[in-house]
């Protein structure tokens, strides 16, 4: 037997999902993953197709999606459940929805871009290109650099405004549709740069020194969503073009990613699932001011392209970085002195940090994610090559995280059979 940590995400952004953190933490330590599966006459794609099917069937989850891919493309992609309940639409590999803090990796590769076009270097302080300052209240004279955010160590902790004023709602009516209590109407979003200005200028109005950390930048790692925001918020500074432009350019035309997009006027909204707080409930659905950190729209088809891309990258035969870039992108920013407390389960992707992409200490790269009604997976073996991936579109609560669980276990017990 295996024991196997699956974390969710550490930095779930609303109060609403606190109940994935608590469950998250059972699951890091108590989790241990059978390995060995009766073997049957069908394909391996039937099999895991089958067993999906019966979790999909039995379970609490309304709709999810996987993908498990190498370095040559896509080995099995399938979606299970349902993108709309009510309205009988079936949830499919193509299906879209938000991926929550996945989108960091997004993030980190489009700075080491920015940095091959000689725009930017990570070592460089902040200052040099944002239109207001940012500086730590109690060591002023040390710079934030690229590099601390995108390694979560520059200091910025996330304020109570990241949660009160960070989720707007795409509609002002939402009918039956559940509205979390922290979502505020459209006429209340703000663009990234003032949103970030508020927050972290010294004249901004939710200025406060707490929310820069007791520590001097380069010191204790904190994960921070403000952090990862501001990072992509320097890149358009530094690169004159929005973070959405640079990243289309640069990530999603030479991937063909075709179907993804950091709002819901760049994507077909009709591919988009609904969100569950329940398994009978709607979420609103909502938008995000930082939405960098965890906006992205996509779906496993073209995510799995991604990761795929991703693996080669790793090998030094990536298209989208140079093999000098993706090296960067992997090496291990953190150690002991970073961390107040180091958990060293397979799937931390806190143990350490490369730019924006997370290592465990069991050799598993990639990232988690977690949003209002979204939970996400995505990571790849450094040693097989092999990576996989899980959109969820529900809450997870005491019983449906048990599906969760289950869909990995199967991925896991099948990932290297193909």
């Amino acid at each position: 037997m295996v024991k196997l940590g699956l974390v969710i995400h550490q930095s779930i952004k609303s109060l609403t999902i606190m109940i994935v953190k608590k469950i998250s933490q059972l699951i890091l330590f108590t989790l241990v993953v059978g390995t060995t599966y009766a073997q049957t006459n069908d394909s391996i794609s039937n099999k895991l197709t089958n067993e999906l099917n019966k979790i999909a069937t039995d379970g609490s989850l309304v709709g999810f999606s996987v993908a498990i891919v190498n370095e040559e493309g896509t080995l099995y992609e399938n979606g299970f459940g349902f993108a709309d309940k009510k309205a009988n639409i079936k949830y499919t590999e193509k299906t879209l929805q938000n991926i929550g803090s996945i989108s960091k990796t997004f993030i980190g590769v489009a700075l080491l871009k920015a940095q091959e076009l000689g725009k930017l270097h990570l070592d460089d302080d902040i200052n040099d290109y944002l239109p207001f300052k940012v500086v730590h209240p109690k060591f002023k004279n040390t710079p934030i650099t690229i590099r601390q955010l995108a390694s979560h160590t520059s200091s910025i902790k996330d304020p109570a405004e990241y949660e009160s004023k960070g989720y707007i709602l795409k509609e002002a009516e939402n009918g039956t549709a559940k509205v979390n209590g922290n979502f505020l109407p459209p006429s209340e979003m703000m663009s990234l740069g003032d949103y970030l200005k508020a927050i972290l200028s010294e004249d901004g109005q939710w200025y406060k020194k707490k929310t820069f950390s007791k520590y001097s930048p380069g010191g204790m790692f904190n994960y921070s969503n403000i952090g990862a925001g501001l990072a992509a918020y320097v890149l358009e500074q530094a690169t004159g073009e929005s973070f959405p432009e640079f990243t289309q350019k640069h990530i999603f035309d030479p991937l063909e990613m075709t179907s993804s997009g950091w709002s819901f006027d760049t994507i077909d909204f009709s591919m988009h699932s609904k969100l569950y707080a329940d398994q009978d409930t709607e979420l609103a659905f909502y938008k995000l001011v930082n939405y960098p950190d965890g906006g992205l729209i996509t779906s496993s088809h073209d995510l799995a392209k991604y990761l795929s891309e991703i693996i080669k990258g790793y090998g030094g035969n990536g298209v989208i970085l140079s093999a000098e870039g993706y090296k960067e992108l992997f090496i291990p920013q953190l150690t002991d002195e970073n961390h107040k407390d180091r958990s060293d389960k397979e799937y931390n992707d806190e143990y350490n940090m490369g730019v924006f992409m997370g290592i465990s200490s069991k050799g598993q790269i990639g990232h988690t994610g977690g949003d209002p009604s979204v939970v996400t997976h995505m990571f790849f073996n450094e040693k097989t090559k092999v990576g996989k991936l899980l959109l969820v579109n529900t809450e997870l609560d005491k019983e449906s995280v048990q599906d969760f669980i289950a869909i990995w276990r199967a991925l896991i017990a099948h990932e290297n059979e193909f």
